[in-house]
């Protein structure tokens, strides 16, 4: 039997860490066992779905390349699927048209409550083979057997058993001719061809009673693990108070793919002491039985260390890449002359958190003035001025724009001078930069390029000249 495995998000908020967890874990199962791995938005909440929603479910799984083999499917185009099979168990004796009203069931639902008793439908329309009419609104509910239990082996939490007594004859196609979740899933996962469900535990208690539908259309369930639930670091289920944001933002925060399908796969699931896994590990290693039964804690350092990591470790060209879109976000014209971004890339990575981070600090590398630091104006004064004038000649003359020539060059110069190398190294430093802190001086001043230096020793000579003028 093949493999199918589905990821199935409602499209009515943005996507939290908790539902791409999910989805990656449906994905890696699937690649995994050379399955196939299906995308399915079920939009049939119609007040609360929304295209935008739907939009940062597919941006989402783009960025992260979870590529689905078919899909997307939408459950808002299957409606006369669902309709048909409902129609179908009704044929069957399975289920029923309900025509009781909300004042009734409110009513029911009181009563109930006031007796302590656990609210349920009292199956006043069970029996009675209403027939269909356009004169009053109706529900179709699912004929639930009072006998017997659901007992089924979930990959990740064992062994589960549930009374069917304890189960109500849920509503499966409300009034307004639409189907509730726990039939149209049903539906939609057995006419896919769905072999594995790996989903939140929250949805436990919806299983027996999809169960019980699976078997009341003539079918087999799935394979069912529901995965624990993500906890903040305040103990609760993880919201934005507690860190959590949107997959989209950690990638407009800096965080690199690689680093958040890394932290995804180890919050919750473990293979010995092993930290770290390229995803080629993640495909060969991943077994829905190896996925803890405690719930994780999100620890949004231990994210940032993953993505220290992965700066410092993946092919400067791969980190480019997305250099290359913090900075267009920033408005950089990333024309030719500009600096290289894999040498920016090599200059920063041991330096920053997220690759967002280093755009902002590659900006000093962008036009050609500088704003100075008051800390860093002071370094700028008449003593600095003749090391400043003889070194931008130096440049002006330089054939070969290397880093190692310009090296050379600031050496020779503390010698022309009699100085240590500090003592000339950081007023160069700010008449490139503006500040005092930068990458080695001889790298900054490579990575501003022959022109752009040039330009800021002549801007740095003039705040000088004016400084001295108004004092």
């Amino acid at each position: 039997m093949k493999v199918r495995t589905r990821f199935a998000p409602s499209p009515t908020g943005n996507l939290h860490l908790g539902s791409i967890r999910t989805a990656f874990y449906n994905w890696l199962y699937a690649r995994h066992s050379q399955g196939e791995f299906i995308l399915r938005i079920e939009d049939t909440d119609r007040e609360r779905s929304t295209k935008e929603s739907t939009q940062l479910i597919l941006d989402s799984m783009a960025w992260l390349e979870l590529s689905y083999d078919k899909g997307p499917f939408f459950q808002s185009e299957r409606l006369d699927l669902y309709r048909e099979a409902a129609e179908k168990l009704i044929t069957q004796g399975l289920a029923y048209r309900c025509y009781c009203s909300q004042e009734r069931l409110s009513k029911l639902r009181e009563e109930q409550l006031a007796n302590r008793e656990k609210p349920r439908y009292d199956g006043h329309c069970r029996t009675k083979n209403l027939p269909s009419t356009n004169e009053h609104s109706y529900v179709i509910r699912f004929k639930n057997s009072f006998q017997g239990e659901v007992n089924f082996t979930d990959q990740v939490m064992g062994s589960l058993t549930f009374k069917n007594s304890e189960l109500d004859d849920l509503v499966i196609m409300k009034s307004d001719g639409f189907p509730t979740y726990n039939f149209c899933v049903v539906v939609d996962d057995l006419a896919m061809g769905i072999t594995h469900v790996i989903r939140g535990a929250d949805h436990i208690n919806n299983t027996p009673r999809q169960i019980n539908i699976f078997h009341a259309l003539g079918a087999t369930a799935p394979t069912y693990g529901h995965v624990p639930l993500i906890l903040g670091s305040d103990g609760h289920l993880l919201s934005k108070r507690s860190g959590a944001l949107s997959v989209l933002q950690y990638r407009d925060e800096g965080i690199l793919k690689d680093a958040l399908l890394n932290y995804l796969i180890r919050l919750g699931w473990s293979h010995g002491d092993q930290e770290i896994f390229s995803l080629e590990e993640m495909v060969e290693l991943f077994e829905v039985e190896d996925i803890n039964r405690a719930a994780a804690a999100f620890n949004p350092e231990k994210l940032l260390c993953l993505n220290r990591h992965y700066i410092k470790s993946l092919d400067s060209k791969v980190v480019a890449s997305y250099l290359d879109h913090y900075l267009r976000e920033l408005k950089i014209d990333l024309n030719p002359g500009q600096p290289c971004l894999e040498d920016l890339v090599v200059a920063f990575r041991e330096r920053v958190d997220t690759v967002k981070e280093m755009a902002v600090k590659a900006l000093d590398f962008y036009g050609d003035s500088v704003n100075y630091t008051e800390e860093a104006r002071t370094y700028l004064n008449h003593n600095s001025v003749p090391f400043i004038e003889a070194f931008q000649k130096s440049l002006a003359k330089s054939l070969f724009w290397q880093e190692d020539m310009i090296h050379k060059d600031l050496e020779d110069l503390a010698r022309q001078f009699n100085l240590k190398f500090g003592k000339i190294a950081q007023p160069l430093r700010v008449a490139m930069m503006g500040t005092t802190v930068s990458p080695p001086l001889h790298r900054t001043i490579y990575l501003l390029g022959k022109d752009r230096a040039i330009k800021r020793l002549s801007g740095a000579l003039e705040y000088v000249a004016t400084s001295q003028d108004l004092g």
